[in-house]
């Protein structure tokens, strides 16, 4: 099955942020995308892809010895 390509819209809406938030990650490349034409459409295993290298896993909770 192909991959849907998503439009900026999509993908800030999917992100829960703004347009010039989205259209930032893509000038700065932190995010891949396809140019269609003059459109820049972004595939949904690019967006999955960026929020799990993006997720911040809570820390370990270390134990204090007590000497």
């Amino acid at each position: 099955m192909a991959d849907r390509l998503l439009t900026v819209q999509q993908v800030a809406e999917r992100l829960g942020t703004g347009v010039r938030f989205a259209r930032r990650l893509i000038e700065e490349r932190r995010i891949e995308y396809v140019k269609v034409g003059r459109h820049v459409r972004i595939s949904e295993r690019a967006v999955d892809a960026y929020v799990t290298v993006n997720t911040v896993r809570p820390a370990l909770r270390r134990l204090r010895s007590v000497a």
